[in-house]
């Protein structure tokens, strides 16, 4: 069974779903798509990101469940290594989960992230320093770097 509730937050209303083993997604939306079904995990999950966005939490502690491939898996985990703060490029990823040639397959794995925030896609950018793809858009990609004081171009 999956449980929902919803978050106004500083981007928009932020959908989070969850399962009884763990957070299954969080997603922007411009309004609700599920009636609330508050459950322990959702409103844990609540209370950090609420904290996330006042700048008084700067890493999650919470079980995750995303369903994804195990490649989709390897670099979802990767993601959650890159410091609040700080970025890392596609091929960083690659050289972090052993496929230094599978850069754009990372690409498209981090673009199909459903935890949004909690697995931290947005701190993934190009190469060159510069915005890439964000599945919420590239406005909330650039406010939450520049929510962690992360550099960018």
């Amino acid at each position: 069974m999956l449980y929902y509730d919803y978050l106004a937050s500083p981007l928009g209303l932020v959908e989070v779903t969850a399962s009884e083993q763990g957070v299954v997604a969080v997603t922007f939306c411009d309004m609700p798509r599920q009636p609330v079904q508050p459950q322990r995990l959702v409103q844990e999950a609540k209370r950090q990101l609420i904290a996330y966005f006042a700048q008084e939490l700067s890493e999650f502690d919470l079980p995750l469940a995303a369903t994804g491939t195990v490649f989709q898996q390897q670099v979802w985990q990767a993601l959650t290594t890159v410091p609040y703060g700080q970025t890392a490029s596609y091929g960083d990823i690659a050289k972090a989960i052993n496929n230094p040639k599978g850069v754009r397959a990372v690409g498209l794995a981090n673009g199909k992230n459903p935890i949004a925030i909690i697995v931290p896609c947005h701190r993934i950018i190009g190469a060159n320093g510069t915005l890439t793809g964000y599945a919420g858009g590239l406005d909330k990609k650039a406010w939450l770097l520049a929510h962690e004081g992360a550099a960018f171009r």
